[in-house]
């Protein structure tokens, strides 16, 4: 059975921005689309059919299901070539997708949703689910219709393998370049050009393995001596899509989603791959 891609959706205008993005990736990998919805009400215990005095087509479950259908809809406009399934399934929605990733190839979630507050920048669900899926986790945020290459963070740690992995098989995908950034910072630099030397080293032995898998991927270089979370943000404006790993070097121990990443969710100018680390 092909592993599908999954988009949790509801309701919501970033949840449909979710959809066209899921869409368009079940496309580029010829996947299946399944649209999900998570369904708290019948947790707590209040009626889920139409009112006695409203319309027989109200109600908390025919709502879910016009949120399903809808997405459904813009999802086989989007990519008519794609086979699109829907779902509402009772449960919350950071179990419910976490659950969905382990059979799902991507998992496709909005940046926010209807359940955030204002003043949040990322909604809870996108950085809850990037800390623990078991498949890389898609965030649609920035721009509706961003341009570039495929933007990855390098820091050279063996976690930040599987997240250039999969930089390098969505610019093939995508027919277009990839840029590879290496931001480094080193306080006390005696001797810079042997450090970017050794920068340089870290960049290419990063690269070179899947250099080889993808001969066809255009490789642009970046080493940049500077702050690693404002160069990458920065370079999400050119970008169609930013990939970094859950964790990386310099993050600690305890935390399972990396601060590097924790900012693209909360600044990316354009959508974001959160990649779990995978043994290649």
């Amino acid at each position: 059975m092909t592993a599908p891609v999954v988009v949790g959706v509801d309701g919501s205008a970033c949840s449909l921005h979710a959809v066209d993005l899921a869409a368009r990736e079940a496309a580029l990998r010829a996947r299946p689309l399944r649209v999900v919805y998570a369904f708290l009400w019948p947790y707590l215990g209040v009626p889920l059919g139409p009112s006695a005095v409203g319309p027989p087509e109200g109600g908390l479950l025919h709502d879910a299901e016009r949120i399903v259908d809808t997405a459904v809809a813009r999802a086989q406009s989007t990519a008519p070539d794609i086979q699109v399934t829907g779902a509402t399934v009772t449960g919350a929605p950071v179990p419910l997708l976490i659950e969905q990733s382990r059979t799902a190839a991507l998992v496709v979630v909005g940046d926010r949703g209807l359940g955030g507050f204002t003043g949040l920048l990322a909604g809870s669900v996108a950085v809850q689910l990037a800390a623990h899926a078991g498949c890389p986790v898609l965030v649609a945020r920035g721009r509706t219709t961003p341009a570039g290459n495929v933007l990855v963070g390098v820091d050279g740690s063996p976690a930040n393998d599987s997240a250039i992995g999969f930089a390098f098989e969505e610019a093939a995908l995508r027919g277009c370049a990839l840029t590879a950034l290496h931001a480094w910072i080193e306080p006390l630099v005696h001797d810079l050009p042997e450090v970017e030397d050794g920068q340089a080293r870290v960049l290419a032995e990063a690269l070179a393995g899947w250099h080889d898998k993808y001969p066809d991927v255009v490789v642009l270089r970046r080493l940049v001596h500077a702050r690693v979370r404002p160069t990458l943000i920065d370079a999400t404006r050119h970008a169609r899509l930013a990939v970094v790993g859950t964790r990386g070097r310099g993050g600690f121990a305890g935390l399972v989603l990396g601060s590097v990443s924790q900012a693209l969710l909360h600044h990316a100018d354009c959508p974001v791959a959160i990649v779990p680390h995978r043994t290649r």
